[in-house]
């Protein structure tokens, strides 16, 4: 059973501390391993992290693309800081899959939406856990923003939010289809002006009005930008208490999003205005894709056929370990110009898989 886990010469070995050294080393380099054919070996997991190894929620994204590929796998537990996969092959099916409490879904949407896209025939998905939780994108940033972009590079896919789940309890759901797709080149470089701005402001488990004066306050501050700015509110069930403003940023070319989440004690003026001075930051700065969906378009750009480019307002760490994993797969494919904390332009020659 593990002969081919122990057969070295072509297992690709990426050291998992490299750069920011978190969790995307692993969702991009398991991705690649799938869609590539290319057994991996990942060490040093986290190694420079307060909890190194592999999490519950990372745990659920091995698994999830280990289901998807029928993948041999060793050391998929809690705390191991060294994972070896070897794909099979990506297979489409329905699956159901559990992040456990209040793990990030769209951390695992991250992992497997481009692996099912090279499935022979379309994929059906149920994930369990958090959908507006801190450090991972929130649903309507994967629904608005993630999402048309992809769609753009045609991707087939379709999502939808069957349950609200914010921390700690998490409890949500989303659903949705993945089609059999090919990935297109996309260009991405010339913002253009601001055509208008929406938005939601939700509440869960605490008084409505909440949402209003979020929302009354990001109206506020917004005004000054001269452009339509509608922005709903919302009261929802979930499993914990919570709050979330997200902001979608309507450009001639292109979109992004920015969000923040309520806390004990914290003001929902103070979570308007987390949202949006990142809105006025990434105005002011030149650029088409926000710092997060920079990070996560490398992927899809090294699969695509053809070249693509894009213009990010922020080079971010993240954005360049991301780069170094694509280059351990598909060396010399990726430039990125522009220094850490400045605006850059990425280019991507696509793979064509």
């Amino acid at each position: 059973m593990w002969g081919r886990l122990l057969d070295r010469a072509t297992m690709l070995t990426i050291d998992g501390s490299y750069g920011e050294g978190g969790g995307q080393i692993l969702r991009t380099a398991l991705a690649l391993s799938a869609v590539l054919d290319r057994p991996v070996l990942i060490e040093k997991i986290r190694a420079g992290r307060r909890n190194p190894g592999l999490q519950a929620q990372h745990l659920a994204g091995v698994k999830a693309l280990a289901e998807i590929t029928r993948a041999e796998v060793e050391g998929a537990t809690v705390g191991s800081t060294s994972l070896r996969f070897v794909p099979a092959r990506i297979a489409h099916g329905a699956y159901r899959w559990d992040v456990g409490t209040a793990g990030a879904i769209s951390l695992v949407l991250q992992a497997i939406l481009v692996p099912l896209a090279f499935a022979p025939a379309a994929s059906h998905i149920a994930i369990t856990g958090g959908t507006h939780v801190p450090w991972s994108p929130p649903f309507p940033y994967v629904e608005q923003v993630l999402l048309p972009t992809l769609q753009g590079m045609g991707l087939r896919v379709s999502l939808r939010l069957g349950r609200w789940g914010f921390y700690p309890k998490g409890g949500g759901m989303v659903e949705g289809t993945i089609e059999a797709s090919t990935l297109r080149p996309v260009t991405l470089t010339r913002r253009g002006s601001l055509t208008e701005i929406v938005g939601l402001s939700a509440v869960a488990g605490v008084p409505t009005d909440i949402a209003e004066r979020q929302r009354q306050r990001a109206l506020a501050r917004l005004s000054s930008l001269g452009v339509p700015c509608r922005i709903e509110t919302s009261a929802v069930q979930a499993s914990s208490p919570g709050t979330v403003l997200f902001l979608l940023i309507r450009c001639e070319g292109g979109r992004a999003g920015f969000s923040s989440l309520g806390a004990r004690g914290k003001p929902a003026e103070r979570v308007s205005d987390e949202a949006c001075d990142e809105v006025f930051v990434y105005l002011e700065q030149e650029g088409v894709a926000d710092p997060y969906l920079a990070d996560q378009l490398l992927l899809p750009m090294a699969l695509a056929s053809g070249s693509s480019s894009m213009t990010t307002t922020r080079v971010t760490e993240h954005l360049l370990t991301n780069r170094w994993v694509v280059e351990q797969f598909l060396p010399g494919r990726v430039r990125v110009e522009g220094g850490v904390g400045q605006p850059g332009r990425v280019t991507v020659e696509g793979a064509g898989r």
